[in-house]
């Protein structure tokens, strides 16, 4: 069977896999089972060296964050990283075989070395499809981005199309769909939402989400289940220790308290708590502003997650707080006065939420093919390539072991 949307991905970050997910299914649902094919070319080249790679970025991000910040500022200036790109020989030979027996109708990238892969083999008449970049960042955009050619860019919402705009990319190629999060944020759109906090007896629910490398994640957890003003779930992902740790401090307490190990529920998650306290990840980021659930973040990663947290600021849909006491400092100013400083922010995200970005996306690419009349349902994707497992904070779906 040839896949009419290819997707390339890669586990840098939970942002790619997210969105590559996402807009799978979505492609899938508009056009029927098997249409998207999701590829994380790095992972089946080199299993191995991709995962020490992957294991040694996010060992940097999280123990080492100024020299992340170097290299980040570095990569985004450097004029001779994109010709020394012909060391990923063997992994553009890769992409090379696998469009060429999959002949897909267009070429979609949540990771933007590939569009410099896919500029060589256009090059060499080896790629005719036209090719689409996912832009996962927010604000703080890397020029990898745009520095290799693409028939359009998809951003996440219009201050980082303007990043793009500076740099002189026309803007007729420049799309504003939002980011491609899970259909169940607007399938539920009506059905999940967090207590009025007006109303007699409504207590705020906090959610607070764990990831790999949060600092303080043991004290800030321990602050809010101390606490007393909130109910509180807390997803430790599959830091099992913690969990354990946590378990007697929930069941002492006097308001509910859930704590939870490596779940796929955080959608309905995000939907059905007042405000979120995690790191300023691409994906966990974007899921919040779908959900339109106020986030309190109490990390950042130098480089791409400080457009995220930008936004947010920019817009005033959130606040910074790098510090549990800042953390319990921060949700007490929000819930106060009846939520006063919470509804604003909520009211902040209205703007920015677009959990219909999948389906405008798929739309899009799939137009020259769609049959009259189609649209986009909720089915689910079949994913026919392995993605690495996903960050607690993002939602997976069942994948079947590699093709190659």
């Amino acid at each position: 069977m040839n896949h009419r949307v290819l997707i390339l991905t890669a586990g840098f970050g939970e942002g790619h896999n997210a969105a590559a997910r996402a807009l799978a299914a979505a492609c899938d649902a508009a056009a029927g089972p098997g249409t998207a094919l999701v590829a994380d070319i790095f992972a089946l080249a080199s299993p191995r060296l991709n995962a020490v790679v992957r294991r040694s970025y996010l060992g940097l991000i999280n123990r080492a964050p100024r020299a992340w910040s170097a290299a980040y500022a570095w990569i985004d200036r450097s004029t001779i990283l994109p010709g020394g790109l012909w060391m990923l020989a063997r992994e553009t030979r890769l992409l090379d075989r696998l469009i060429a027996r999959e002949r897909p109708a267009v070429i979609c990238s949540t990771y933007p070395v590939y569009a410099f892969m896919l500029e060589r083999l256009a090059a060499n008449g080896r790629v005719l499809s036209p090719h689409f970049n996912i832009v996962t960042d927010s604000i703080s955009i890397n020029s990898l981005w745009w520095r290799a050619p693409c028939a359009g860019w998809f951003l996440p919402n219009e201050d980082s199309a303007d990043v793009l705009r500076r740099a002189g990319i026309d803007d007729a190629r420049l799309h504003v769909r939002g980011f491609p999060v899970t259909d169940f944020f607007s399938a539920h759109a009506g059905e999940f939402s967090p207590p009025a906090l007006a109303d007699a007896g409504a207590v705020p629910r906090v959610l607070y989400i764990i990831n790999s490398g949060t600092r303080g994640a043991a004290e800030t957890a321990r602050r809010l289940l101390t606490a007393t003003d909130w109910e509180i779930t807390c997803a430790v992902g599959r830091d099992e220790p913690l969990r354990r740790q946590l378990l007697p401090l929930a069941a002492a307490r006097r308001r509910p308290a859930t704590i939870l190990g490596w779940t796929d529920q955080i959608p309905r998650l995000l939907m059905t708590h007042h405000a979120v306290v995690s790191k300023a990840g691409g994906a966990t980021t974007q899921e919040s502003i779908a959900a339109r659930c106020p986030m309190i973040v109490n990390q950042i990663v130098p480089g791409q997650e400080e457009g995220n947290y930008e936004l947010l600021r920019r817009h005033g849909a959130g606040t910074l707080a790098e510090t549990p006491d800042a953390v319990v400092a921060a949700l007490h100013r929000a819930f106060a006065e009846e939520g006063r400083i919470w509804r604003a922010w909520r009211a902040a995200l209205a703007p920015l939420a677009r959990p219909d970005a999948a389906r405008g996306i798929a739309a899009h690419v799939l137009a020259p093919s769609l049959p009259a009349g189609s649209a986009v349902s909720a089915e689910t994707c079949q994913l026919i390539v392995d993605i690495p497992s996903p960050a607690p904070a993002t939602t997976g779906a069942p994948r079947a072991p590699v093709v190659a």
